[in-house]
C-alpha cells in the first residue's frame, strides 16, 4: 500500500450522509443516503498498535484522533478533525504526524471546502485549502488557494459527508456493497479516491463497552463496516483500509486503520452527543 501525505490518517467521512430510498447490493453511488439525522457529537479515540509485519512495520504506536462533526440537512456540515500519531521504528527516533483538518460540506452535498495542515517529526508543514464543487451537468472541479490550482474531479463524485451518509443508506436497505468515487481534499487537493464499501449484518445489542453503552448509541443500531481507498490508476491493491462499526446516526467506534504492514486501532474513549440543531 502507497502513502500520501494523509498518511497514517482516516479520511474526513467518519461523521455523516444523503436521503433515503432502497439501494440493492452492489451497486454504484446514484441512490440511497440515511433515513435518521446525523448527531452532531465529539469523539475521542485512543490509537495503538494492533497488528505489524514485516521490515517497515513499526515496533510500537501510539495516538490520538479528535473529532468533531456538528449540522444539519438544513444548514450543512462541518467537521474538525486532529490525529497525532507517534510511530516508533525498530530502529532509530520515533516519527510523528500531525494532520489538522476542518471542512464544511453543504448539505445537499454540492460544494466542500477544506483546509488541512500536516506537520511531521522534522517541522516540515504542509497545508492545503481549498473548495470543491458540483456543476449542473454534475461534472466536480476544484480551485485550491494553497497550493495554488485548478483541476477537473470528474462525474459521480461524493464528497465525505454524503458518502458516509450513502453508506448508512445501503445499509438501512439492507445492502451489502457500495462502490464510489470519493474526494475528501487530501494530498495536494487534487486527488479522487476510489472506494469500495462493504457492510456486514447489522447489529442491535449495544456494545458492552462503556462509552458505547451510553444513551447516545445504546439504542442505536449498527453495522461493522470496512472501505477500501484506492488510488485511481493504482486499483491492484488499496492505499489503506478503514474499518469500524458505524451507527446509524453516524457515530463510529472500533476503528482500525490497516496500512497494508501495520494495523492502527481506535477504541472511543469519550463521546459527547450534542442536541440536534432545528433547521431554520
Amino acid at each position: 500500500m502507497t502513502r500520501s501525505s494523509h498518511a497514517y490518517a482516516i479520511r474526513g467521512g467518519l461523521a455523516g450522509l444523503l436521503i433515503a430510498a432502497a439501494m440493492l447490493p452492489g451497486t454504484s453511488v446514484a441512490g440511497a443516503a440515511a433515513a435518521v439525522p446525523m448527531a452532531s457529537h465529539h469523539a475521542i479515540y485512543k490509537l495503538s498498535l494492533l497488528k505489524a509485519k514485516g521490515a517497515n512495520a513499526p515496533a510500537s504506536a501510539v495516538g490520538v484522533i479528535d473529532y468533531n462533526f456538528s449540522g444539519s440537512a438544513c444548514d450543512g456540515y462541518t467537521t474538525t478533525f486532529r490525529q497525532l500519531t507517534e510511530l516508533q521504528p525498530s530502529e532509530g527516533d520515533a516519527r510523528v504526524n500531525d494532520l489538522r483538518s476542518t471542512t464544511f460540506e453543504e448539505a445537499n452535498g454540492s460544494q466542500f471546502s477544506f483546509k488541512t495542515t500536516t506537520r511531521n517529526d522534522n517541522d516540515v508543514v504542509t497545508d492545503v485549502d481549498g473548495r470543491a464543487r458540483k456543476l449542473p451537468d454534475g461534472e466536480a472541479s476544484v480551485e485550491l488557494k494553497t497550493p495554488p490550482g485548478r483541476a477537473t474531479l470528474g462525474d459521480d463524485i461524493l464528497f465525505p459527508t454524503e458518502h458516509l451518509r450513502r453508506i448508512i443508506g445501503v445499509a438501512e436497505a439492507g445492502g451489502k456493497l457500495l462502490e464510489a468515487k470519493v474526494y475528501d481534499g487530501s494530498d495536494t487537493g487534487k486527488k479522487v479516491f476510489r472506494t469500495l464499501t462493504v457492510i456486514g449484518r447489522p447489529i442491535d445489542a449495544p456494545s458492552q463497552d462503556p462509552v458505547g453503552a451510553a444513551d447516545g448509541l445504546k439504542t442505536v443500531r449498527r453495522w461493522p463496516v470496512s472501505i477500501s481507498y484506492f488510488d485511481k490508476g493504482k486499483e491492484d491493491a488499496p492505499d489503506y483500509i478503514l474499518s469500524f462499526d458505524l451507527y446509524e446516526n453516524g457515530i463510529s467506534r472500533a476503528l482500525k486503520l490497516d496500512y497494508g504492514d501495520f494495523v492502527l486501532e481506535g477504541d472511543l474513549t469519550d463521546l459527547t452527543v450534542k442536541a440536534p440543531s432545528p433547521c431554520k
